[in-house]
């Protein structure tokens, strides 16, 4: 489960949970009963439609989305993604329904999506508002034009439906040697993700017995591979594919790196947080406003030298980790859980129907 999936998936539970009525509306590819998403809402109780759209059969999705909006009739949609906003949003509005969209950051996959998503952002005025995630992303909007009092400022939160599995367990799941000092890294395989970063750092520690531990799927696999390779570290880099436990297996590492170039305010550095698990990470996007110096070592950007330096002083025991360990638990469940974040939301759907408390019980996600 993605970041923007977990999201959706602790917001819905979350509003669910306060007597708000709320259908979430999924758009897959493939068999709905396989979706981890699917599967953990209908689980807690959230009504959710999956259409079942094959590859850009755009028109037969709009023609679903309107379908369940005019059998629904909610009182707001709230959309997560370039897609959902460029396509299904529109469709809300000339019905007169409110819309929301929470941006989320910029995946920059392709030629392609980056097309999609400068699209998405001249469409955000059409927005009655637009929640971003991280200080950055507030800027990002502003540049492009936005009203600033469309945009609201909700970082996202940690919603604890994932437990780490004990250390063992989770390297036997992994097929990981227990006596090794792994190295972890989640996401998705992009350039935006970084992992060819955190590779060359790696690669400038080849001389120390380190395991490098990666697990998700993407474009950038054979490149990967082939960099691993290069830098003579393929032997001690396992790649697991992308793995729907994902979230239970942080605490097989040692320490877990963030290498992005680029986030919103990433929900995999939550789920690292929980585990109790040591935490490298650049400082880009909502990264800083989630953790300090006082619980993760913060490096710079595309900077793997810097990145090398911190692993080795960590692998070395010259950079003890057990203070921030804590730390950053205890701010994970001081600052980043989700009783306030539901209530952002809730007064921002009230706002938008004028203070009208008694239509906020039905909420569409897209």
């Amino acid at each position: 489960m993605g970041g923007l999936e977990s999201v959706v998936v602790g917001l819905a539970l979350g509003l669910h949970s306060k007597g708000v009525g709320v259908t979430v509306v999924a758009i897959v590819e493939s068999s709905p009963d396989r979706n981890p998403v699917i599967r953990t809402l209908r689980a807690g109780g959230v009504p959710v439609h999956p259409i079942l759209i094959p590859h850009r059969a755009y028109l037969r999705e709009r023609r679903e989305v309107r379908r369940l909006l005019e059998l629904g009739q909610p009182d707001i949609v709230h959309t997560h993604g370039y897609r959902a906003d460029l396509l299904d949003a529109g469709i809300a509005r000339r019905m007169g329904i409110p819309t929301v969209t929470t941006i989320h950051g910029s995946s920059r996959m392709s030629w392609r999506t980056k097309l999609y998503e400068a699209i998405q952002f001249r469409l955000l005025r059409r927005f009655q508002a637009v929640v971003a995630v991280s200080r950055p992303l507030i800027r990002d909007l502003r540049r492009a034009g936005l009203a600033p009092d469309r945009i609201r400022l909700v970082a996202n939160a940690w919603h604890g439906l994932s437990r780490p599995l004990p250390r063992v367990a989770a390297r036997n799941a992994l097929g990981l040697p227990l006596d090794a000092f792994v190295v972890g890294w989640v996401g998705r395989l992009i350039r935006v993700k970084g992992c060819d970063v955190f590779l060359d750092a790696l690669g400038r520690m080849r001389h120390l017995s380190v395991h490098a531990s990666i697990i998700g799927s993407g474009s950038e696999r054979e490149r990967l591979d082939a960099l691993a390779a290069r830098y003579g570290i393929a032997d001690r880099v396992h790649f697991h594919g992308c793995r729907e436990d994902a979230a239970s297996l942080f605490r097989a590492f040692d320490v877990w790196v963030l290498s992005s170039r680029s986030e919103g305010t990433p929900m995999v550095l939550f789920e690292a947080m929980a585990a109790g698990v040591p935490i490298v990470a650049t400082r880009v996007g909502g990264v800083d406003d989630a953790v300090s110096e006082a619980e993760a070592c913060l490096v710079p950007p595309e900077d793997p030298a810097a990145l090398a330096g911190c692993l080795a002083d960590i692998h070395s025991g010259r950079q003890s980790t057990e203070q921030r360990v804590t730390a950053a638990m205890a701010r994970l469940r001081e600052q980043h859980g989700t009783e306030q974040w539901i209530e952002r939301h809730l007064e921002l759907y009230r706002g938008l129907l004028n203070g009208d408390q008694t239509k906020t019980s039905s909420t569409q996600t897209c």
